[in-house]
């Protein structure tokens, strides 16, 4: 695959399914058994599914914005902007209506046209300390 199809993928992810709830494009970007090294997500399509669709729910208005994206090879490395409002409980935490704004990095590795292998890293501290979860920094 080229570097432009790794990319159009990546981005049906996000506006597809993280965006728009839409997971059932999902199927065509992803094995049904994925290597998952982000904390605390499933191994699963399915079980990914399920997490993002609960998250979607806790945070309101939930979007991110692909700021870049950087293709080597079978692995994207994406830069973006995750937006939303604590709307429901997560993490422990009651819902605040608070809005936040994080950042988050994403790895994928790449296999026949697939996300076969993904690395996620959001900001959770800076979005607990937005909901009020965390003190801010001295």
């Amino acid at each position: 695959m080229s570097a432009e199809q790794h990319k159009a993928v990546f981005t049906r992810v996000i506006e597809e399914g993280f965006n728009k709830g839409n997971f059932a494009a999902w199927d065509d970007c992803f094995p049904p058994t994925i290597i998952e090294h982000q904390y605390g997500m499933p191994d699963t399509l399915e079980g990914f599914k399920r997490a993002v669709a609960g998250l979607r729910a806790a945070m309101g208005d939930f979007h991110l914005t692909i700021e870049d994206m950087v293709v080597d090879g079978d692995k994207l490395w994406a830069r973006m902007t995750g937006r939303g409002v604590h709307r429901a409980p997560f993490m422990g935490m009651p819902p605040t209506n608070k809005p936040f704004t994080i950042t988050v990095f994403d790895v994928c590795r790449f296999e026949n046209g697939k996300i076969v292998e993904h690395w996620g890293v959001p900001d959770r501290f800076a979005l607990l300390h937005q909901i009020g979860g965390l003190p801010g920094p001295r």
